[in-house]
């Protein structure tokens, strides 16, 4: 709960914060600690930073230094849970939910998120101590535990998938503070699980970056590596370690926590200077794909995953996607007529193949805007943008499809049967051509500019180019009754390309109406009210 209300209510901040901090390695440190802070997860920090890297915005190196602040802080909250602070946790959930409940404000709301979420598990450690408190004196869980003590290497292991299983090392490493103060585990063996719940959270960001490009795999792989060596090193020394720390004071849940900061502190000032070895091993051990994630237009490159929590931040990400599938689309257009002209059957096939890009891409468009709206909790206006990103997006992919199927049909027919069509009636079908593509690039400025006076020029340029084709047709037809040969034998050719170029050009209209409909600037019915004929209520 506190790392989603976070996220909503600050996300735009703390992602600026770390693709601006990215020239330092001791500001991204910062950063990355301040972030996970708040955010009390590293593994959330590690998917914001495996974004940033798999669009460019951000190298491996810096990345793993945010990465060894984020590993800090996350021991903050242990550090404070670590304090007998239960007795605030009623009137945390108290004030949560009086906040939460009627605010309607974003940042109001998910700030009682957060008071609720603390509330909660301030209450859910009180009961964790009380549950684990009789077990001290077990006989079966002394069973259990024996194995365990005298195994510290099968104790790492199991702290590392029990943390990994339960996608979060601070909520493990809170767990096994509760059974060290009730006495079922002794000091030694709760640095040993401590130890595995650190390797754990180096584990969880692995499996959710795996279909992202190499840059982005690298950073959790990195990661991983300097937990894991870290653990190594230091678990030699749990049994030196425990009555070091008893000296300094504390109950057996403090021992722990305060292992748990130290161990992280002392990884950041050994590894931070090695970061830019560590990036140089993980880009030999993890390469790119043998074809290249920039070499495929149909994987998104926007469509940041970390980034729907936070609905704002995702539109942007789906509206750079959606542009991106309007410039495919937008090619597609403009070299059909190429194909048409010069029976191009290698253009004819790139085309076709392009279209199974637009397909996947908007396949992924499509399911990303879903998530915003169902994961993301947006706002009316953000729900509306959601729409008109989807709706915008269902008619480029209806395009592509009408150039592939219709166009590509048309031009191979002309090409295997060896059409040809009269200057005159080429003529047409060119500049019918054009004035498309011009409003195509008119519905994108459109679609970015949401300028009102533009998206009334291009539904005029509806009306305009359906003159043009209802006059192209007609001419067509006084060609025919002439009897010239070439308009003759291309007839059904010209008249259906005409016809979907008039197909093409309605899907490109459509993107004004959601905004002419938003600014009251069109009416409920193109038809003309009869004399006498009975008025519609008002």
């Amino acid at each position: 709960m506190v790392r989603t209300a976070v996220l909503r209510a600050f996300g735009s901040e703390m992602r600026s914060l770390l693709a601006g901090a990215s020239r330092s390695r001791l500001g991204v440190f910062g950063v990355g600690l301040g972030v996970t802070a708040l955010l009390q997860s590293s593994a959330a920090t590690a998917l914001l930073l495996t974004g940033f890297a798999g669009r460019g915005m951000i190298g491996v190196a810096p990345a793993l230094a945010a990465m060894l602040g984020a590993d800090i802080g996350s021991t903050l909250i242990v550090q404070v849970l670590s304090f007998d602070i239960a007795v605030i946790a009623p009137g945390l959930i108290l004030f949560g939910v009086l906040i939460f409940m009627p605010s309607g404000a974003t940042r109001w709301r998910q700030s009682g998120r957060i008071l609720l979420g603390l509330g909660l598990m301030l209450l859910a450690l009180e009961l964790i101590g009380a549950a684990t408190a009789p077990l001290a004196g077990s006989d079966t869980l002394a069973a259990v535990i024996a194995p365990l003590a005298a195994d510290p290497v099968f104790a790492v292991v199991l702290g590392a998938l029990v943390a990994w299983g339960a996608h979060s090392s601070v909520a493990i490493v809170l767990v096994i503070m509760s059974m060290a103060a009730s006495g079922a585990i002794a000091p030694p063996l709760a640095f040993a699980l401590v130890l595995g719940a650190n390797v754990g959270s180096g584990l969880i960001p692995i499996p959710l970056t795996l279909g992202e490009r190499a840059p982005a795999r690298r950073i959790p792989i990195g990661n991983l590596l300097v937990r894991t060596l870290g653990a190594v090193a230091v678990l030699p020394l749990v049994q030196l370690a425990a009555p070091h720390l008893a000296a300094l004071g504390g109950e057996p849940a403090r021992l722990v926590a305060n292992f748990h900061t130290g161990f992280n502190l002392v990884l950041a000032a050994v590894a931070l200077p090695l970061v830019g070895g560590v990036a140089r091993l993980t880009a030999y051990a993890v390469r790119g794909r043998r074809h290249g994630d920039e070499t495929d237009p149909g994987r998104p490159r926007y469509l940041d995953d970390s980034a729907v929590d936070t609905p704002a931040v995702a539109i942007a990400c789906a509206t750079r996607e959606v542009m991106r599938l309007a410039d495919l689309v937008e090619g597609m257009l403009r070299d059909s007529l190429r194909v048409v002209r010069e029976d191009d059957a290698k253009l004819m096939s790139d085309i076709v193949a392009r279209d199974d890009s637009v397909d996947r891409l908007f396949d992924a468009i499509k399911l990303y805007i879903t998530r915003i709206t169902h994961e993301g909790t947006p706002d009316s206006g953000e729900s509306e943008r959601c729409t008109e990103l989807l709706t915008f997006a269902i008619n480029l992919e209806h395009i592509g499809d009408i150039v592939e199927t219709n166009l590509m049909d048309l031009a191979y027919k002309k090409m295997h049967h060896g059409l040809h069509f009269s200057d005159a009636g080429w003529a047409e079908v060119q500049r019918i051509h054009q004035r498309v593509v011009a409003n195509m690039g008119l519905a994108i400025n459109v679609f970015v500019s949401r300028d009102v006076a533009s998206a009334r020029q291009l539904v005029n340029e509806k009306a305009h180019l359906r003159e043009l084709e209802r006059a192209a047709s007609d001419a067509h037809v006084n060609r025919l009754r002439e009897g010239k040969p070439e308009s003759v034998e291309s007839s059904g050719l010209h008249l259906d390309v005409l016809r979907d170029l008039k197909r093409i050009n309605s899907h490109i209209t459509a993107t004004a109406y959601p905004l002419l409909e938003a600014a009251g600037e069109l009416r409920e019915t193109r038809l003309r009210e009869r004399s006498g004929a009975p008025r519609a209520a008002s």
